[in-house]
């Protein structure tokens, strides 16, 4: 039997690496300085992507590194809604994750 080799991704929230099919994929959509990231667990949107855990830690790592930014080639900060709700990650009203409830819910000190 042969086995294939898995493509690895690195997270953009945690910088680990994982095979390709244990992380999310997000992807920058719109133009300008109207652009918000989307989820895209099927791996079909067209477009650059970035790779992530499906993590609130992760998430919230990702968010106050702005690594989405530079993984999707975007300038200005992207709305990322959609992803805080897919990963179901507290927000503050700002948009930010709430650090202290990211952090109860993984069970790691503020």
């Amino acid at each position: 039997m042969v086995r294939r080799a898995q493509p690895e991704r690195t997270c953009v929230g945690c910088r680990q690496r994982a095979p390709a099919s244990e992380l999310l994929r997000i992807v920058a959509v719109g133009d300008g300085a109207d652009v918000s990231l989307r989820p895209d667990p099927a791996r079909g949107l067209p477009g650059r992507g970035a790779n992530m855990h499906p993590d609130p830690a992760c998430f919230a790592q990702a968010v106050r590194r702005r690594a989405f930014g530079r993984a999707l080639r975007v300038a200005g900060v992207p709305d990322h809604g959609a992803v805080a709700e897919y990963v179901d990650a507290p927000t503050t009203t700002s948009g930010q994750p709430d650090r202290a409830k990211v952090a109860s819910k993984v069970g790691r000190p503020t």
